[in-house]
């Protein structure tokens, strides 16, 4: 009668202006179809009751409302059903206990109905629920569930807990899953990484291209120039070669031009030195040549305006990018070769520890055929010493 009573709705009959109220005549109990002829036996008592007396209470074991929010199972995975405030018709909600979360919940029942705008979680005392709770943890305990106005205690129904070895298993189970999938999934994280890559270096690509163009025109302007320098210094030390040819065996004789072409030779050694002190650079052709290149190139920059620091950054970012797409690969393959590893020795220890309870199981067969055969002997031995000969 307690759990009836709990689970029963009081339903309250009150009389109107003073008269007796009319009988609810509901089958739910055996006893209540002579309510009627009870009334008639007692009338004259309760018209003579006061108006809040004259009332009639029925228990009544119905359903639960169509507004409460209930939780199920339902091939073992929770199902929350609740009633959305906009039209105020039932919804299911099945939910992963494992991977979901309580924010994914709440982002499915907004997704549901638009005119939900507040929805949170919180526990028995008030306390609210972290989005980042797990489904399995968050239906262990009752909670309430606050949409807009409107509060609704939940009870999920009690499940068994698992116990310390099933548990354990389970998470291995678990591991190895994840081993696999990632696994599996691992060649198009790849990709997609790539891809990713790849399409971020063609978008900066893009964004060079023009300073490329200009940059090419510039360079090609600074090498020309550059070229004309090299001839021309390979025409000065011809023209003077020649004028001290001339002096030395036309004009006048070694002995008044050797000194000349000692100074001339050490005043080219002061000049090279000058350069060292300058540039801090040693005077070596291909270097003096690349320098003179980079300051006919700077200068032809600066008159048309160009942008050395962006084009610099986008170079250097297309460079880093590229050399992260080779580490990217070469950590791709070392986890997969990882990964490869630990499902083989997953493997192994999986068919060892086959191999044993095999074992166990062979040697528990022949404990039993032991004691059986053990069992039998002096039966048939008394049996047989018991015949008369």
């Amino acid at each position: 009668m307690a759990a009836a009573a709990r689970s029963s709705r009081l339903l309250l009959l009150s009389s109107r202006n003073g008269r007796g109220g009319g009988v609810l005549a509901v089958g739910c109990f055996p006893g209540l179809g002579s309510a009627r002829h009870r009334q008639h036996q007692h009338r004259t008592v309760h018209q003579r009751l006061p108006a809040w007396q004259n009332q009639q209470i029925v228990f009544c074991s119905t359903a639960s409302p169509s507004d409460d929010v209930t939780v199920a199972y339902q091939n073992g995975l929770p199902v929350i059903s609740l009633c959305l405030p906009s039209r105020r018709e039932r919804c299911q909600f099945t939910l992963k206990p494992i991977s979901d979360s309580v924010g994914i919940f709440l982002k499915q029942l907004q997704a549901e109905d638009k005119g939900i705008d507040r929805v949170n979680v919180y526990s028995t005392d008030g306390t609210r629920v972290a989005s980042s709770t797990g489904i399995d943890v968050l239906l262990l305990d009752d909670f309430k569930l606050a949409i807009n106005d409107v509060t609704y205690y939940v009870r999920p129904p009690k499940r068994e807990l698992l116990s310390h070895e099933d548990a354990t298993n389970l998470n291995d189970l678990k591991t190895l899953v994840q081993q696999l999938y990632c696994t599996l999934r691992i060649e198009e994280h790849q990709l997609n990484k790539e891809r990713e890559l790849i399409g971020r270096i063609e978008d900066l690509k893009q964004q060079l291209e023009p300073l490329e163009k200009v940059r090419l025109e510039v360079s090609r302007k600074a090498e020309k120039r550059t070229t004309w320098v090299l001839w021309g210094g390979l025409a000065y030390m011809a023209t003077q070669f020649g004028i001290l040819a001339r002096l030395t065996w036309w004009e006048y004789s070694w002995d008044i031009m050797e000194p000349v072409t000692y100074f001339i030779t050490y005043g080219s050694a002061i000049a090279m030195y000058a350069y060292f002190v300058l540039t801090r650079q040693e005077y070596i052709y291909p270097d003096a040549r690349d320098r003179q290149h980079l300051l006919y190139f700077h200068k032809g920059a600066k008159k048309i305006h160009f942008n050395l620091e962006k084009y610099n950054h986008l170079k250097e970012a297309v460079a880093q990018m590229e050399k992260d797409g080779t580490i990217l690969f070469k950590r791709m393959v070392e986890k997969v070769e990882a990964e490869k590893a630990k499902i083989l020795t997953c493997k192994k220890s999986l068919e060892e520890e086959n191999r044993n309870l095999l074992l166990q199981v062979q040697h528990l067969q022949e404990e039993q055929l032991r004691c059986k055969v053990n069992q039998d002997g002096p039966l048939s031995t008394s049996s047989f010493v018991g015949k008369p000969q």
